[in-house]
Formats: structure tokens, C-alpha cells, sequence
């Protein structure tokens, strides 16, 4: 389909679904679903629960903001990835900060912690991190932010897997307590 085709057809599903019209809503997901899912898939490396509950988030995004979307500044497939790269992001900052809590031992307190206890929470967890030796930092990360398993960080800093396991776990020891230590 040549851009001026689609432009043409996607501004009239647009302007269709402003209207109310489901069919036109229809359209635009079936013609978009697959790709989206596919991006989504690869960047979050195959894990189909993960990127259902993504993909999820970016159509309940599009239909909030289809008022945004205009024919004329790209397709509405890129419209969608764009979406899915902001979703990705939310998801992986609440991912990282669970984890890193996990790993400090912190738990619940049956409340919703205020933004600012959040990013206060974030700040203290990057600085614990950082005062850590560079090779627990390096461990820590590769485990938790790159999501490597043991046996692909042991292959890539050539050692053996249970080299790795026992660096993770001195490495999440030192972690614990130094976020105890900072934490008072």
C-alpha cells in the first residue's frame, strides 16, 4: 500500500472511530495486532505472558489517545510501537525496582508507597548498588537488569556457573547489608 493510500484509509478509520464506529476499531486492530505483538515479543525475549499483559497496556493506551493519532505523521502501526516503547519502559523501571527491593530484603507494607517515597526508594537502592565492589555492580546487573541467566554470564565472563552463583550470592549478601546499613 502506497503512503498516500494508507494515510487516506487510516485517517477514515480514524475519523470513523471518533465517530463510534467498533468495525473501524476492528480494522485498525486486526491490521495492527500481529506486528505489534511480534515487536513486543522480541523485546521483552519471548515471554508470551509478559508481552500479552504489554500489548494489552498499549491498546487500552491507543484507544485513550486515538485523538492523537494523525495519518500524516506515520502509520498507525508506528504509532502503536511508539506506544509500545513507553509501555516497555514504565514496565521495566517497575520491573527493576521490584527486584532490586526483592533482593534488599525490603517487604510490603500493605501500602501504596507516595512517588516520592518511590524515587526516594530508587535513589537509595542505585547508591547501595554503587557502593558495592565493581564486581558485585557487574554481577547484580547482568542477574537482574540484563536478565542473563547464570550459565550466559559465566559463558561471557568465561568462567563456570558456579562461580557465578556463589559471586550472586556474596554479591546479594553485600547488597542486603549495605541497604540495612544505609537505610539505619
Amino acid at each position: 500500500m502506497e503512503a498516500g493510500e494508507r494515510r487516506w484509509l487510516e485517517r477514515g478509520l480514524r475519523e470513523a472511530i471518533l465517530a463510534g464506529d467498533e468495525q473501524a476499531w476492528k480494522t485498525l486492530y486486526e491490521a495492527s495486532f500481529d506486528r505489534l505483538y511480534a515487536y513486543v515479543h522480541y523485546r521483552v525475549g519471548g515471554d508470551r505472558q509478559q508481552a500479552e499483559e504489554i500489548v494489552q497496556d498499549c491498546w487500552l493506551t491507543a484507544v485513550r489517545r486515538i485523538r492523537r493519532f494523525d495519518p500524516d505523521r506515520g502509520a498507525f502501526i508506528q504509532w502503536l510501537i511508539g506506544i509500545a516503547d513507553n509501555v516497555l519502559r514504565n514496565h521495566g523501571r517497575k520491573w527493576w525496582r521490584r527486584r532490586w527491593t526483592e533482593i534488599a530484603g525490603i517487604e510490603a507494607q500493605g501500602r501504596i508507597p507516595s512517588p516520592a517515597a518511590s524515587m526516594e526508594q530508587t535513589e537509595s537502592v542505585t547508591m547501595t548498588l554503587l557502593s558495592l565492589p565493581p564486581a558485585y555492580q557487574a554481577v547484580l546487573r547482568a542477574k537482574y537488569e540484563e536478565r542473563l541467566p547464570v550459565v550466559e554470564i559465566a559463558s561471557r565472563w568465561h568462567t563456570t556457573p558456579k562461580a557465578i552463583e556463589s559471586m550472586l550470592g556474596r554479591a546479594r549478601q553485600a547488597f542486603r547489608a549495605a541497604y540495612r546499613q544505609a537505610a539505619g
